[in-house]
């Protein structure tokens, strides 16, 4: 396995070791010349709630920068006299004589006793959302690729996007290459929980462990609904295959009250993966710098987090084998942050720091892309892998 590799498959370990204190391990790794200054006064100045939060930046940004510095960073923590020290914990992932890391966390299936939350405040029950249901809920994707020119990478996302919320308790449904009229139409009869015979126009799929394979039982909602689009747009729109617009405000009213009432009081995510305008988006450098009684109604609008791959006006940037920076990342993080007990807002909040540092062409800064994030959720969103599932990390 390579150096980068063994960083990624021990990053929950590495993580909680390195908890211990963050500051040393930040001054070592800027020694041994592993992250620039600015990288380091970067480091040394995010504002993060936790220790963990720090770390997780830091082993981030290294794994960002490839094999040899992740080599360089795997003998620093087990050669380094102060680290070995401070961190005990590192012993058990000292390398054997084959080149591989002992005792690994379990990263890749869930229901395992070493995957667990860091420590933390336990939410109260009426602080976050209750998922009880068996599945967890609805994961909704509409898949448009093949347009006069096709959106290449687009399959890689929605079995990204399959495989993940599969792994998170969710019944993960797709219909491909719908027009203006089909999404619209599709989406309600998602929304209504039509039967099977409705849902034969669509040509359903459902992730099924490795592939989607052809819907064999009706829709039903059950704590939470996701739903992802992936197609073309403009602002405050995206595309069918025949190029007409349905408006992202007109998709989510379409799972909102009146139209849908079966899914008032529960979380409503949706992950739009589509330009929202024509404009090329440019980087700046930045300057761094040393309530409680319940009501009985709530608003209809409530209980909505939307997620858009890039902000008004811009483009959105996706691989045509890779996939999309969005979407793959959103997949990416929740792998990682849900295991450890993380709500989703602050899982998104990475995907805007790691989407954000990406570059879409050589020269620094001329083609970035910012996520955005908004929400009405009145609790915190946690999402929990599922047992007996597995996902690829």
């Amino acid at each position: 396995m390579s150096a980068r590799g063994k960083v990624r498959s021990q990053k929950t370990a590495i993580h909680e070791a390195l908890c211990a204190d963050y500051s040393l391990i930040l001054n070592k790794v800027f020694e041994k010349g592993l992250i620039t200054p600015r990288e380091y006064r970067n480091l040394k100045s995010i504002n993060k709630e936790s220790v963990e939060g720090h770390v997780i930046e830091l082993v981030d940004k290294l794994l960002d920068k490839g094999e040899d510095t992740c080599e360089a960073f795997l003998s620093l923590l087990q050669t380094d006299d102060d680290i070995v020290k401070t961190y005990p914990a590192l012993r058990t992932l000292q390398l054997d004589d084959r080149g591989t890391l002992h005792a690994p966390v379990q990263d890749t299936s869930v229901g395992h006793s070493d995957v667990r939350p860091p420590p933390s405040k336990k939410l109260k029950k009426d602080e976050r959302y209750e998922l009880n249901s068996q599945p967890s809920g609805l994961c909704v994707i509409i898949n448009n690729k093949n347009f006069s020119k096709p959106r290449r990478g687009s399959d890689k996302d929605a079995e990204s996007l399959g495989e993940v919320f599969t792994w998170l308790g969710f019944r993960a449904l797709m219909c491909k290459d719908q027009t203006k009229d089909q999404m619209e139409r599709a989406l309600k009869c998602f929304a209504s929980q039509s039967d099977l015979a409705q849902l034969q126009e669509f040509n359903v799929e459902e992730w099924t462990g490795s592939k989607f394979t052809a819907l064999q039982e009706a829709p039903r909602h059950g704590d939470a609904l996701i739903c992802c689009i992936l197609s073309h747009g403009r602002k405050g729109v995206v595309l069918g295959i025949d190029d007409q617009p349905l408006s992202i405000k007109q998709i989510i009213g379409t799972f909102l009250p009146p139209a849908n009432t079966t899914l008032t009081g529960k979380p409503k995510v949706f992950l739009i993966q589509a330009c929202q305008g024509g404009q090329a988006q440019h980087g700046v450098f930045e300057e761094l710098q040393a309530d409680d009684s319940p009501s009985p109604t709530i608003p209809k609008e409530a209980d909505v987090l939307v997620a858009v791959a890039t902000v008004e006006d811009y483009l959105a940037f996706r691989h045509i084998t890779d996939g999309s920076w969005f979407i793959q990342s959103v997949c990416e993080q929740l792998k990682d942050g849900c295991p450890r007990g993380e709500d989703i807002t602050t899982i998104l909040q990475r995907v805007n720091w790691e989407v954000g540092k990406k570059e879409g062409c050589s020269a620094p800064g001329a083609g970035k892309q910012m996520p955005e994030v908004r929400f009405t959720l009145r609790k915190k969103l946690v999402l929990s892998p599922h047992p007996n599932c597995f996902v690829a990390k």
